[in-house]
């Protein structure tokens, strides 16, 4: 597929408007017609720079993200896990975590947003995770043969989850520092 090349000043104005608009609308009710009303795009463009709704939503939450766990390298699992906690704020993480809720259940009724979560947000921070453990056993840090090492994402992701469902509370640094601290390093052995 052919792209016309947006500035990146006009790439992020357009991912900002559509997670303005998820978060009003939600996904289902999201539409190309409001993504081009909103950003004042032609559905053309749209459709040329993205080709479907979910890899535009996608695409724009990775936008989001201020700083992939791939380029995060501290020297220390402890300072990598604490890197990645200081690059979003409180206010971000609690949008982030609405946003998350919201497309959780979208998924279940729109395998094409399932897909594209999985392909361009999720498998490459699985992926980032998977390179910082590495490297924290190949300091020593953690035992290569820990059971645990399997777990880490779903223990990460639990937190976000579990401290909605039982507190009806968004997940935040504080939070999530102690989970660190508690729960993944000790299990991890670090």
């Amino acid at each position: 597929m052919t792209r016309s090349r947006l500035t990146p000043e006009r790439e992020a104005e357009m991912y900002e408007a559509v997670l303005d608009l998820l978060r009003e609308v939600g996904y289902d009710a999201l539409t190309m017609d409001a993504v081009a009303g909103r950003t004042r795009a032609s559905k053309a463009t749209l459709y040329r720079q993205w080709g479907s709704k979910a890899e535009l939503v996608v695409k724009a939450m990775r936008h989001n993200k201020p700083t992939s766990v791939h380029d995060i390298d501290t020297g220390s699992l402890h300072g990598d896990f604490r890197a990645m906690l200081d690059s979003t704020d409180d206010c971000q993480m609690e949008k982030d975590s609405a946003l998350m809720r919201g497309l959780a259940q979208a998924v279940h009724t729109n395998p094409d947003l399932h897909e594209a979560l999985r392909d361009l947000l999720i498998e490459p921070e699985i992926s980032g995770l998977g390179v910082l453990l590495r490297r924290a056993v190949d300091r020593g840090e953690i035992r290569a043969d820990n059971p645990a090492l399997g777990y880490v994402v779903h223990m990460i992701v639990g937190a976000f989850v579990a401290r909605q469902l039982i507190e009806d509370r968004t997940p935040d640094r504080a939070f999530l520092t102690d989970y660190l601290d508690a729960v993944v390093l000790p299990a991890l052995a670090a």
